[in-house]
């Protein structure tokens, strides 16, 4: 079956061969929405607390802006604190920790697009950049997640946090790895690195990419043919 929340300001779909486990998923879900959401002044982040969980988020930001020189920031100047390039992804994989818990080895948990296919092979679609209605690949994937970061959602939204400046030389990029946590990170910090962004996410241990640039060319990793309808 297929049960479809609207939390984080997006629909989130999971489809599970029954609906009971769903509830502690989609309950954490909602948990990481109140706690950590830079667009509620009581949350974790704009109270600035230190709990084990916004530790393990500050660290994974601090990561990611050290692996991309700089081009990842959640801190940029004038601007408040922002880890949203993190935190979906690693919520999203926790959500899918639950569900395995609770004995559920089949699964597919979509959070606007950043999605974990566990327990038999998905066929997973990439939107288009530019055409709301149609996909420019689909992959096919088993025990893995994928997260895509780009511009035709909410705009000129990520910026390359070495220069200030939103980043126009891509369109979309998405990136295929073992688990969300990173799949998310690496795509959004090579989204905003820009072009360069593409062989830095591919260089990655475990990530393969694909992405479209503003001119329109596609560039992938040679092991996604394999994994390609």
């Amino acid at each position: 079956m297929r049960l479809v929340e609207h939390i984080m300001g997006l629909p989130i779909s999971l489809e599970i061969p029954s609906a009971e486990p769903a509830k502690a998923a989609f309950d954490w879900l909602r948990e990481v929405d109140r706690r950590f959401s830079p667009f509620r002044p009581d949350s974790e982040v704009c109270l600035g607390t230190s709990s084990p969980e916004m530790t393990e988020i500050l660290a994974l930001c601090e990561e990611y802006e050290r692996r991309s020189g700089g081009a990842f920031r959640a801190r940029l100047p004038g601007r408040p604190f922002d880890p949203c390039g993190v935190v979906k992804g690693w919520a999203v994989e926790r959500a899918a920790g639950l569900l395995r818990e609770a004995g559920v080895s089949e699964f597919c948990l979509n959070a606007g697009g950043d999605i974990v296919a566990a327990g038999r092979t998905w066929s997973i679609g990439i939107r288009h950049p530019e055409h709301a209605d149609q996909v420019c690949a689909v992959f096919d994937l088993r025990d893995q997640a994928i997260a895509t970061s780009g511009t035709y959602e909410r705009g000129e939204h990520i910026v390359d946090g070495r220069t200030g400046e939103p980043v126009r030389d891509l369109l979309s990029l998405s990136v295929i790895a073992d688990d969300l946590t990173t799949a998310d990170a690496v795509s959004t910090a090579a989204f905003a690195m820009g072009e360069e962004g593409i062989a830095w996410a591919a260089a990655q241990p475990g990530c393969l990419v694909f992405a479209v640039d503003a001119h329109r060319r596609v560039r992938k990793s040679e092991a996604l043919a394999r994994m390609s309808e």
